[in-house]
């Protein structure tokens, strides 16, 4: 029967205590952590399913650091994110896709860990009902020891230096999909019970897919490396699929194989998507899960950081796609 409660199922909240105790060192702090995000995810989650009705739609009035005009869904998302982790007493500092300067957690309340996060991916689509997400990245501060505050620096650390890093998915159903460093899980939330089960244990990705994920739209300013990736695939008859929700298109390129894009244009030589919490997290999450995750010349988790809004382009998915576009890049001299 469909309707039978599994009495023994894997939940997030398990799975996290689970790993911890893999870690006789471990203070729980990041299992504390990890469930202040959860719950913040699954609010925004039931925020989204009623936003329609709760007329959380729409324009909140303002502008964001980017010049977008943020929505009122996406000043939820971000007051929920920053509150529940504020609340956790395991985060000392947080980025936010939406805070032009960083977030400090009051001394009371502060933990180890660096929190970046962009609460509401894909908000433009709020209003045609295409899936959105939230993704988070996770670091430990640089020197714990000290006493010293809490600063920007400790923000600005490589993709190599992350603990965890996760997205959450907002479509036909919530999942969360998460990293805390030994391969990717897929949990979906079963509304009866409010619980985050574990439905896609070890994700991975194919060695080479079938679909390549970019906004053709760009055509015309992409460099010839780009350009030239394109074509060949059109050649070979590889299926385009372009949703235009970063969480979105990152999670059909780890479930199915294949590329998604975002390269450097003539009008954004930098590329568009932030790195500390689009790319970094992303590239991470693919990396776990047997994929790459590159700039077209350097891994994307050994980009440098040097403010916390810096966009870099990105490709990243199966591992073969991805070398495809890095080889394309060395023989153009880019």
């Amino acid at each position: 029967m469909s309707d039978v409660i599994d009495t023994n199922c894997m939940n997030l909240t398990r799975y996290v205590l689970a790993e911890q105790r893999k870690h006789p060192e471990a203070t729980g702090d990041l299992t504390q952590l990890l469930v202040a995000i959860q719950t913040a995810v699954k609010a925004i989650s039931s925020a989204v399913r009623k936003a329609g009705i709760a007329k959380l739609y729409g324009m909140a009035g303002d502008v964001n650091v980017q010049g977008e005009e943020v929505k009122k869904l996406d000043v939820l998302a971000n007051d929920l994110f920053i509150n529940m982790i504020k609340s956790s007493f395991a985060s000392c500092l947080m980025v936010s896709e939406e805070n032009e300067t960083v977030i400090e957690v009051d001394v009371e309340k502060q933990g180890k860990y660096v929190v970046c996060f962009d609460p509401l991916d894909g908000s433009s689509n709020i209003d045609c009902l295409v899936s959105i997400g939230s993704i988070f990245a996770i670091y430990r501060r640089l020197d714990e020891s000290s006493g010293a505050p809490s600063s920007v620096k400790d923000a600005l650390q490589p993709g190599r230096k992350l603990i965890a890093a996760g997205y959450a998915l907002y479509g036909s159903a919530t999942m969360m999909v998460i990293s805390i460093g030994n391969g990717v899980n897929g949990f979906m939330l079963d509304p009866s019970i409010g619980e985050f089960v574990l439905t896609d244990p070890n994700l991975r990705i194919k060695e080479k897919g079938k679909i390549y994920s970019l906004n053709e739209g760009y055509a015309n300013m992409w460099d010839p490396a780009v350009a030239e990736y394109v074509q060949g695939k059109k050649n070979q008859k590889a299926g385009s699929r372009y949703i235009g929700s970063m969480v979105a298109d990152v999670h059909r390129t780890i479930k199915y194989g294949g590329i998604f894009m975002y390269p450097a244009t003539s009008d954004n030589p930098n590329g568009k998507l932030r790195l500390l919490y689009e790319c970094n997290p992303m590239a991470y999450l693919v990396e776990q899960a047997g994929g790459m995750a590159s700039t077209g010349k350097i891994p994307v988790l050994d980009v440098v950081p040097t403010g916390i809004h810096q966009r870099i382009p990105i490709f990243l998915g199966s591992s073969g796609d991805v070398q495809e576009v890095i080889d394309l890049y060395k023989k153009h001299n880019l």
